[in-house]
């Protein structure tokens, strides 16, 4: 759920009104309260967890904050991903890191990961355009329940997760169901797959119905 502040504000003036452990992102200047549910969250964890193993076992400079932001350049827009992977070697060129945990580079971020709500407008538009004009190299749309709209997950309508990646800065998508392996560009040996994801954020109850 999304609850949409009364208020229009900058992106300085938002910085200094976030409240210290609250999760809030800036949507053009409307300030956007995140009220992720159990499933939603069950499912960012599993996939952290799958992503973290990788980073060890390839000894990569990545992890994944508790709360951070991406800045949208020119725009009074920042996000926060359900799942943030950060390439630490650059925060040293990071304006924002120190004092607001936030983002301007691509070099920064090699991979977001979007849980889609309600709200899957967001996801699969306003944020795939911004994520594809920051440079982000490859964005995830996992989308459990299959909200989206046909023209982005087909018709009839199913549970996908949609792997988008920059080419020549444009992004390209491949899509994923049931049991279908993932292909991540930057985690290439990934092993998981559609379903796996999916089943992260259904309980022993659901699966004896």
């Amino acid at each position: 759920m999304f609850e949409t502040l009364p208020k229009t504000t900058s992106f300085e003036d938002f910085l200094e009104w976030k409240p210290d452990g609250s999760l809030y992102e800036l949507h053009d200047g409307v300030i956007v309260e995140m009220q992720p549910i159990g499933e939603h969250e069950e499912i960012n964890g599993f996939s952290a967890k799958k992503l973290n193993v990788q980073f060890e076992r390839l000894n990569l400079p990545y992890f994944i904050p508790k709360q951070a932001l991406i800045k949208v350049p020119d725009r009074d827009s920042a996000y926060s991903p359900d799942v943030l992977v950060i390439n630490q070697k650059n925060l040293s060129s990071e304006p924002m890191w120190k004092k607001s945990s936030t983002v301007t580079q691509a070099a920064s971020v090699p991979l977001v990961i979007e849980v889609v709500s309600t709200n899957w407008q967001d996801d699969y538009a306003h944020k795939l355009v911004d994520y594809e004009t920051f440079g982000i190299p490859e964005y995830w749309i996992i989308d459990y329940l299959g909200l989206g709209g046909r023209r982005y997950i087909g018709n009839p309508k199913q549970p996908t997760i949609s792997i988008y990646y920059l080419v020549e800065g444009e992004y390209q998508v491949n899509q994923y169901r049931v049991d279908d392996c993932i292909v991540s560009p930057t985690f290439p040996e990934l092993n998981l797959t559609a379903k796996q994801i999916f089943e992260a954020g259904r309980s022993p109850e659901d699966e004896q119905l």
